[in-house]
């Protein structure tokens, strides 16, 4: 409801990936922090779990990143599945990047990875009906989960 109330604008006005590592790990929903990305649940998730991976630096293309952030990103992705795993007992993950408006980005202008937990049974009738799904966890909680369990994964 959040998103829906506030509309396009906040996310054009400062970018949520940049705010993001300014703020407590609670209030950013931050699950681990590296050296040149970090992991925090998607305020918006698809499913629950629902993870991105980000670079600290803002630049909007996969090929704007240098072999240390490819390196971290894909070691935090990495990690992040076998948390996800460990947690949720998830079947399969979807994993991606959308680089652009058209390509379907909701944040442009700072790249992100995707990483969505998928179970045999999470699909119903919402999202092909209503185009929308129904979450059983609060993002708090899943936050905390996940964070409690990164190490150990």
């Amino acid at each position: 409801m959040a998103y829906i109330a506030a509309g396009p604008q906040p996310l054009r006005d400062v970018c949520p990936f940049c705010a993001a590592p300014g703020k407590s790990d609670e209030d950013g929903l931050i699950v681990a922090r590296g050296e040149t990305a970090y992991v925090l649940l998607n305020l918006f998730p698809y499913n629950s779990g629902h993870l991105l991976v980000c670079p600290y630096r803002h630049y909007s293309t996969y090929d704007e990143a240098t072999p240390e952030e490819v390196a971290e990103i894909g070691a935090l992705t990495q990690q992040g599945m076998r948390t996800l795993r460990s947690v949720s007992r998830c079947d399969g993950f979807n994993l991606g990047m959308n680089q652009g408006a058209i390509a379907g980005a909701g944040v442009d202008g700072h790249l992100h990875q995707h990483i969505v937990p998928r179970w045999a049974s999470d699909a119903n009738f919402f999202p092909i009906i209503a185009k929308t799904k129904a979450l059983p966890q609060l993002l708090g909680d899943v936050r905390r989960t996940v964070a409690d369990a990164w190490a150990a994964a």
